[in-house]
C-alpha cells in the first residue's frame, strides 16, 4: 500500500488519543493521528516522524501521523494499513490461492476483517495489527482488548463448526525475532490465543517493509504461545 506526499517533522505532545503537535518546517501543526491506541513507546517528545499531507481545504487538521522513528526502526503506526496491506498480501497469494475475497464479513455475533473460500472450504481471518516492539521481540496486545478476546472465541467456535478460521498479526515494521501474546498486560487475550491455537486456528505472523509513503507484507514471524 502507497500514501501520497509525505513530509518529516518532530513529535511535540499528544493531547489526546486523535491528535498530536508536530513540528513540520517550523511550525507546530495539529496532527491527526490514526491509531487511538496508547503507543507511548512510539512518541516520546522529538521523535521523528512521518505525516501524510492531506492538502485538503475541508479538514480541520491537514496532516495524518503516519510513521515513527524508533531508533533505526521505521514503524508504521497506522491502524487502519494492516488490513489495506494484508488485503493486498491476501490477493497476491500470500496464503495461497484463495477464491471470494470480502472485506468486512459479519457472521454470528462478530464481523470478521475477511472471508475467502480456500481448498473449497470457507474461511474467516482476523488482522491485527503490531507496533509494541522490544529489542526486536514483538507483543500484542498493546492494551486490553476484549473485542480481541471475542473474536478469538468466535473464530475458535467456526473452527469447530468446520470453517477455516485464522489470525494474523501484521507486524508493521521489518527485521524482528518473533512475537508473543502480551500476558502482562492482557492476560485475557493470551489465554484466548492458545485456546484457539489449540482448537486450529491458525495463528500467523508477517513482518512489512515499511517506507516513510508505503508499508507491505514481507516476511513471516515466529509466533510464541
Amino acid at each position: 500500500m502507497e500514501y501520497g506526499k509525505m513530509v518529516s517533522g518532530t513529535f511535540l505532545a499528544r493531547p489526546n488519543r486523535f491528535i498530536a503537535h508536530i513540528m513540520i518546517d517550523g511550525n507546530t501543526e495539529v496532527c491527526h493521528v490514526k491509531n487511538t491506541g496508547r503507543c507511548r513507546e512510539l512518541l516520546p517528545a522529538g521523535a521523528k516522524v512521518w505525516c501524510l499531507d492531506t492538502q485538503s481545504p475541508t479538514r480541520k487538521t491537514r496532516y495524518d501521523l503516519i510513521a515513527v522513528e524508533k531508533g533505526n526502526r521505521l514503524i508504521n503506526m497506522d491502524s487502519q494499513a494492516p488490513n489495506t496491506a494484508a488485503k493486498e498480501w491476501l490477493l497476491s497469494g500470500g496464503l495461497g490461492e484463495i477464491k471470494d475475497l470480502r472485506p468486512e464479513h459479519t457472521h454470528g455475533e462478530s464481523r470478521f476483517d475477511f472471508s475467502f473460500t480456500k481448498d473449497g472450504k470457507p474461511c474467516f481471518l482476523e488482522v491485527k495489527g503490531v507496533t509494541l516492539e522490544t529489542d526486536g521481540i514483538c507483543a500484542f496486545p498493546d492494551a486490553p482488548t476484549a473485542r480481541g478476546v471475542k473474536h478469538l472465541k468466535e473464530l475458535k467456535r467456526l473452527c469447530a463448526d468446520g470453517y477455516g478460521a485464522y489470525v494474523l498479526f501484521v507486524i508493521q515494521m521489518s527485521n524482528v525475532q518473533y512475537l508473543h501474546p502480551n500476558d502482562a498486560t492482557d492476560p485475557a487475550f493470551g489465554a484466548a490465543l492458545r485456546e484457539a491455537a489449540a482448537a486450529g486456528v491458525k495463528i500467523l505472523a508477517v513482518d512489512c517493509t515499511v517506507t516513510p509513503d508505503s508499508m507491505a507484507l514481507g516476511n513471516p514471524v515466529e509466533v510464541r504461545l
